[in-house]
């Protein structure tokens, strides 16, 4: 078992321990669901956000071009700070941004945090912790792409499996997961 395999078991572990949750749950969907997933817990645990950023980064430098990575606050957050940190530890230097749920509305009334480091047309990867039918990740990237950045496509932590993949695909989007629901059951 190689390097990345190995991070993926143990990532997979700490997701069923931490984050993965059965019971009667509402979606913010309004969909009733059988169970809950809270990637956060598996996130903000120490060896859970060391993994997902080696794993993550591996996935964004499989992907020419890439510059930065970004993701809706608050689920992304660690997502990104963690790829952005492995990425600082092999020598590389792929920058990390926030897209807020709504610009600020005072100061300088931004969508995107984090811009300095960026330059306008530079290629990106939406982070997500959980993707669903695709709602946010298709507003993140419109977001993202009105604010002057190309995006290349989404990588998830998870894949519920109810029409994401799809539709960020139906609109001309590379989208990857390191598991999907079928990986927790």
């Amino acid at each position: 078992m190689d390097r990345l395999e190995e991070a993926k078991e143990v990532l997979l572990n700490i997701l069923k321990t931490l984050s993965y949750e059965e019971g009667e749950f509402i979606l913010k969907s309004g969909k009733k669901s059988s169970y809950y997933i809270d990637a956060r817990e598996t996130t903000l645990n120490p060896e859970g956000m060391y993994v997902t950023g080696d794993i993550m980064y591996s996935m964004v430098k499989a992907i020419p071009g890439v510059e930065a990575v970004g993701g809706v606050s608050i689920g992304a957050d660690p997502l990104v700070c963690a790829t952005v940190l492995a990425s600082f530890n092999k020598k590389d230097n792929l920058f990390g941004f926030f897209i807020r749920k709504e610009p600020k509305g005072h100061g300088r009334n931004l969508w995107i945090e984090g811009a300095k480091n960026l330059k306008k047309g530079m290629h990106v990867i939406i982070l997500e912790d959980v993707v669903t039918t695709g709602g946010s990740s298709l507003k993140s990237i419109e977001v993202t792409e009105q604010e002057g950045y190309k995006v290349k496509g989404v990588i998830a932590l998870l894949d519920r499996l109810e029409g994401g993949k799809e539709a960020i695909e139906s609109k001309g989007y590379m989208f990857k997961s390191i598991f999907t629901l079928n990986d927790l059951r």
